[in-house]
């Protein structure tokens, strides 16, 4: 979900052709990454922001399903939040490893 520079890992991932077509690509990151001491209500206001882009990006699926592959604990990857991802992460088998979906 990065808009101005890729994610590392995102380099050398063969299947990161998708974050070509984010929605978020045009949009500045900093609406889906918390700065340090965001007041509450600001921090609200701009997850919702950034969950109205998730929700019209074509590729949201493959989003999350990165993030939810690799330890990404910050931001908001495929509509979801890093404490959202995690309840996910939680509800999984444990040694689960395919792509068919969080």
């Amino acid at each position: 979900m990065l808009t101005t520079r890729p994610h590392p890992d995102l380099a050398t991932n063969r299947d990161a052709g998708w974050q070509e077509r984010a929605a978020c690509r045009t949009t500045d990151q900093g609406l889906f990454f918390e700065p340090e001491h965001e007041r509450q209500d600001v921090r609200d206001r701009r997850t919702r922001a950034a969950k109205a882009v998730c929700a019209t990006c074509p590729v949201r699926r493959e989003c999350l399903l990165y993030a939810l592959s690799t330890p990404e604990r910050y931001g908001i990857w495929g509509g979801l939040t890093a404490k959202e991802r995690g309840r996910i992460r939680r509800q999984r088998p444990a040694g689960r490893t395919d792509r068919r979906g969080p």
